[in-house]
């Protein structure tokens, strides 16, 4: 019973920071538009992992195609944390290294949701 909580709060969580990030990529926020320029980018790849994070969160939530969600954000986020590591350094634009724990939770979150027995989520929902 505990497992399955700590699986939809995870669903929940990754698919909320997700969502959340959504407007800054879609507005181009000026923190958003620097990061895609420094990895060379900038403006498709902002808009495309925008799409794509906002195509997992709605897997995530659904529930059914919860594994497809967080395998999609896994991989976004795996990206995101490279990028952080070897590109960007963990702190962008003085933001004490939130956008890199941000994008640190939503990886583990979905390597979770994403090794999450699915029996379990068949035959408990």
């Amino acid at each position: 019973m505990k497992s399955k909580i700590v699986y939809h709060i995870a669903r929940f969580a990754a698919a909320g920071i997700l969502l959340q990030t959504l407007f800054f990529k879609f507005t181009g926020a000026a923190e958003s538009v620097w990061i895609f320029t420094q990895l060379g980018v900038e403006p498709f790849g902002r808009i495309g992992s925008g799409i794509v994070e906002l195509i997992a969160a709605i897997l995530l939530i659904s529930g059914k195609y919860s594994r497809w969600g967080a395998l999609l954000a896994g991989g976004t986020m795996f990206g995101a944390v490279f990028s952080h590591i070897f590109v960007l350094g963990l702190e962008v634009q003085n933001d004490g290294g939130f956008l890199f724990i941000l994008a640190v939770i939503v990886l583990v979150c979905s390597f979770f949701v994403f090794r999450y027995p699915v029996k379990r989520i068949e035959t408990k929902m």
